[in-house]
């Protein structure tokens, strides 16, 4: 029997806030050590961070979540927002630090996804001087995070509907 993922939302957000009390249930994401995130969200594709020029060209593609994570070794989290205080200063920055310990240990790739358009994230991933480290993905409609019960409703923020920090070790979708 697989052991529930340590994935715990927090009760309050003030960081994303500015110190106003954001009430959170506090549960588990609906996956587990040993599940396979592919079959847990089916269907399910996300928006490789890129200018708008490169999406008409790509006339808008996504990406398969099995293409993101079959046969690779992938570490990825989730954060509720580009450009948001402490996901810019301290979420990826944490990451981008430690990329070569995580590659050294037969990591292949690290992977930001976010409630945010692709170009957004690609601005963001420019901005942090990040993109050849990590790759950027955009959730622009909450759907991985949905289906994963990762969202969380940060409308107090003006935000609305986002993801909770978050992060898996995942090894061939597992």
């Amino acid at each position: 029997m697989a052991s529930s993922m340590v994935i715990k939302r927090s009760s309050v957000l003030k960081s994303l806030t500015g110190g106003l009390r954001v009430a959170a249930s506090r549960a588990y994401a609906s996956v587990a050590v040993g599940s396979d995130i592919v079959s847990a969200a089916p269907d399910i594709s996300l928006q490789k961070a890129r200018t708008y020029d490169e999406g008409v060209s790509s006339k808008f593609s996504t990406t398969p979540l099995h293409d993101i994570f079959k046969g690779k070794k992938v570490v990825i989290f989730g954060l509720p927002g580009a450009f948001t205080g402490v996901c810019s200063a301290q979420h990826v920055p944490s990451y981008k630090t430690n990329i070569d310990k995580l590659k050294a240990k037969g990591v292949d790739s690290i992977v930001c996804v976010s409630v945010n358009d692709p170009y957004v994230m690609h601005g963001w991933a420019e901005k942090l001087e990040a993109k050849d480290a990590i790759e950027f993905y955009g959730d622009f409609d909450a759907s991985f995070h949905k289906s994963l019960d990762l969202t969380i409703d940060l409308s107090a923020a003006l935000l609305g509907t986002r993801s909770h920090r978050w992060s898996a070790y995942v090894e061939d979708s597992i």
